[in-house]
């Protein structure tokens, strides 16, 4: 049975100085989607961990954050008595080594930064998770797209991998529509191109396939 769901959405953002930032093109909508799914099927705490985006479901807790390390402080206090824990975030990969306190001026025809790898919240939350636990994550990849799904699958221990196809025809961010595989240890399958509220019930019904499939296992 599922009583607690923690959803992480939205992109990060990884300030430069206090005007700039690095992000990504995540919009939001599919954690958003998700959680609204979780809310009709009666799950009593969604705990909704999101990254600046206009997209904030209704009737759910939500934790508001900005960068990565903040993402990661508040999924360890709120996933060890999950159920199900879904990473429909855009985590940023890097951040800047250093934090400029005051605006850069553009004094100069160039500008570098030194970027820094940031935690991957995906790999920590698999090696943590107890087996009782769904791990949903998602990617998104531009070619050899099943070989890299499936290798992110297993290296990052999870139950189910979300996987976007991205090109010129399927942009999958800021969009409502989106073509998705669901993978799974033993099984890959393909979504036709869906709205993202579609996909999230696809994805919740898997969610609840494998959630069964635990229960009898214990």
């Amino acid at each position: 049975m599922i009583n607690k769901v923690v959803i992480a959405s939205g992109p990060t953002v990884e300030p430069i100085d206090p005007v700039r930032y690095i992000s990504n093109r995540s919009s939001g909508k599919s954690g958003f989607y998700l959680a609204h799914e979780a809310v009709k099927r009666g799950i009593g705490d969604i705990c909704f961990i999101t990254g600046p985006t206009r997209f904030i479901p209704k009737d759910v807790r939500v934790i508001q954050v900005e960068t990565a390390l903040q993402m990661r402080e508040k999924l360890a206090l709120e996933y060890r008595d999950a159920q199900v824990i879904v990473m429909a975030a855009a985590v940023g990969d890097y951040r800047v080594a250093e934090y400029r306190p005051k605006k850069i001026k553009k004094n100069e025809d160039t500008l570098t930064l030194k970027l820094v790898k940031n935690p991957d919240l995906l790999a920590e939350l698999g090696r943590n998770k107890e087996t009782s636990q769904v791990l949903v994550g998602y990617a998104a990849e531009t070619d050899h797209i099943l070989e890299n799904g499936r290798s992110k699958l297993e290296r990052k221990n999870l139950d189910l991998l979300v996987l976007n196809q991205v090109s010129d025809a399927n942009p999958a961010f800021n969009v409502d529509y989106n073509q998705v595989y669901l993978l799974t240890s033993g099984n890959s399958k393909q979504l036709p191109r869906l709205d993202k509220s579609e996909i999230a019930r696809e994805i919740w019904d898997e969610i609840y396939r494998l959630e069964s499939i635990k229960n009898k296992e214990i």
